[in-house]
């Protein structure tokens, strides 16, 4: 009796800094368990912005792409062989497909994990102004997915004048009528669709400013220590609230499929990452 042959590994990972937090295994796993591909491993790897280049260079040829968090999501335009359109509109890389030849194809699946996310928001709030609450990375990547289901305008919220400008300039390269504001003045009316981009640690002055006025739909992308004073204040106020899960998912969906060739199981890569959130 002969053995068949040896089952070539197949890897992938998400690298960042830091790091430790991150759902995407646990996401990733789940999908290999359930469309049963056991050769496919997917692990974390703790990477600076410096040191990106290098580790990438030392990858073995069984990797088959990676995800990228904070702080690479803009280091990535110096290592990558092409970049697709949609990530040079959002400034913004989180994926890293490997070439045949070595190299690393470029794209944004942020983009797609924000309407995946914003799927169940109803016609007549899409209709009405939108507010991205931040001004990095993630915020340019929801000014394309808001633009993708059609929003009329999107005010744009943050600290500093010339950062909300860029994004302010985005929106409008888009046919968004756009305009900026401090972060305090976000809720200037009753947004239909407010996505929150900022970190856990800063969303409770967004919070304050929330009234039992505001009757559309949050989308707050962070999902670690949930719900955040955000999230609790719009629950409270009667929006209704979407957590950044929905949007890793979804985007982790986009990245799997790339990845693997492989449809992605959406609804069980999201049942293991609200198993993992509710221990």
């Amino acid at each position: 009796m002969t053995s068949g042959a040896p089952v070539q590994l197949c890897r992938a990972g998400v690298l960042g800094s830091p790091i430790a937090h991150s759902l995407s295994p646990l996401l990733h796993e789940a999908g290999y368990a359930v469309r049963e591909l056991t050769s496919w491993r997917y692990t974390v790897h703790e990477v600076s912005r410096t040191e990106l280049a290098a580790f990438l260079a030392e990858l073995d040829h069984s990797w088959r792409g990676v995800s990228l968090t904070m702080p690479l999501k803009e280091a990535a335009f110096e290592v990558a062989s092409t970049v697709t359109p949609l990530a040079e509109q959002a400034r913004s890389i989180n994926t890293l497909i490997r070439r045949a030849d070595g190299g690393w194809d470029a794209t944004n699946t942020d983009v797609a994990g924000i309407v995946g996310a914003l799927a169940p928001v109803p016609r007549r709030l899409r209709q009405r102004p939108a507010v991205v609450v931040g001004t990095g990375a993630t915020a340019r990547s929801a000014v394309l997915a808001l633009a993708e289901i059609g929003v009329p305008s999107v005010r744009i919220a943050g600290r500093t004048r010339s950062a909300v400008a860029a994004v302010v300039s985005l929106a409008r390269d888009l046919d968004l009528v756009s305009e900026g504001v401090r972060l305090e003045e976000w809720p200037q009316d009753d947004p239909g669709i407010i996505v929150s981009t900022v970190p856990a640690n800063a969303s409770e002055s967004v919070a304050a400013a929330i009234t039992s006025r505001h009757t559309g739909m949050l989308l707050d992308v962070v999902y670690a220590n949930w719900p955040t004073p955000l999230a609790n204040a719009a629950t409270e106020a009667g929006l209704v609230v979407v957590s950044g899960l929905d949007m890793l998912v979804h985007q982790a969906a986009v990245q799997f499929e790339l990845f693997t060739g492989v449809a992605a199981p959406v609804q069980a890569m999201l049942r293991a990452g609200r198993a993992a959130l509710s221990r």
